[in-house]
């Protein structure tokens, strides 16, 4: 293999040359990254070990990218291949040096002997792959699970016949997402109770999201509520920018019946966000230690106990 200088000679860098190869160069580069995530999952399970998928993709961009400019082709991880070496007993880098040093010997000394072999007898060898590595167990549980998730199991696997990859999955994760929105946006719901001094407590259960707005919005009698009403999102979550306006709103609609109205339980990066669209809500929040924060765990596998053992 030599350096392909003619690269930077022949092939004009003008933004016609971009708009032409740009959408070609994202969706394989989608389906390479999306394949051998897929494939390191897989493999994860199989060998009950963990891989680090950042790595994955650096090392898969850098070595297309090199290859390439040798007149290569770029590549990704094989779930295929990958499971027939597991399945034969590799575990270590060994397995995946001997596989690609065995490939380019057969590239550089072997080509003329393997064009003899007839493209039946290969694509035997691929369907055999194909029946080794396909999960068949997906149509035993195919009554069990809902269905949105089979027809997202449907949709998927339809879509990658008919187009590829990259396009399939981007199709079933849109489709997940809006199922996830439908699904919790009616999970949101709002306990009343009166305290002794007249004042109205909503407690505010569920998501508050973009899909949930609707529902929440129905949950308040702004004109027939008493003079004081608290609202405690003591098991909510405000999550994006909707719901921000529309706490914001509802407060408008009480201030303009003339009423009081207090939020409590907010977490912290609400109140601020509240706080910075207007200073009204230094008056109407109330701080308490009992306010949620929301952190994620670093490194819990130096946590000086498992996870099961603290209590939430």
């Amino acid at each position: 293999p030599t350096f392909q200088w003619d690269i930077f000679n022949k092939v004009p860098f003008t933004w016609e040359t971009l708009r032409f190869i740009g959408p070609y160069a994202l969706i394989l580069a989608a389906i390479g990254l999306i394949e051998s995530l897929m494939t390191l999952n897989l493999i994860d399970e199989l060998t009950e070990t963990r891989g680090n998928s950042n790595r994955e993709c650096m090392a898969q961009g850098g070595a297309n990218i090199i290859t390439g400019l040798f007149g290569g082709m770029g590549g990704c991880a094989m779930i295929g291949q990958s499971i027939i070496n597991i399945k034969s007993g590799g575990r270590t880098r060994l397995s995946g040096i001997v596989a690609a040093v065995m490939l380019l010997m057969f590239i550089l000394f072997a080509s003329a002997y393997i064009e003899q072999i007839p493209i039946a007898a290969l694509v035997g060898v691929m369907f055999m792959v194909v029946i080794g590595t396909f999960a068949w167990s997906s149509f035993r549980i195919m009554n069990k699970i809902p269905k949105t998730d089979l027809f997202v199991l449907i949709l998927v696997s339809a879509l990658t016949v008919v187009f590829d990859l990259a396009i399939a999955v981007i199709s079933g994760v849109v489709v997940s997402a809006l199922v996830f929105a439908w699904e919790n946006a009616k999970r949101i719901r709002a306990r009343k109770r009166m305290r002794e001094d007249g004042t109205k407590v909503y407690e505010i259960w569920g998501p508050l999201f973009f899909g949930s707005i609707k529902a929440f919005n129905e949950k308040f009698d702004v004109k027939n509520d008493p003079q004081n009403v608290e609202i405690d999102f003591v098991e909510s979550r405000v999550s994006d920018h909707s719901a921000l306006e529309a706490v914001f709103n509802l407060v408008e609609r009480y201030q303009a019946e003339g009423k009081s109205i207090k939020l409590k339980h907010l977490s912290t990066d609400c109140k601020a966000l509240l706080y910075k669209a207007s200073t009204k809500f230094h008056e109407i929040i109330i701080e308490d230690i009992d306010d949620p924060r929301y952190h994620l765990a670093e490194n819990p596998e130096n946590f000086p106990k498992s996870l099961s053992e603290y209590k939430f």
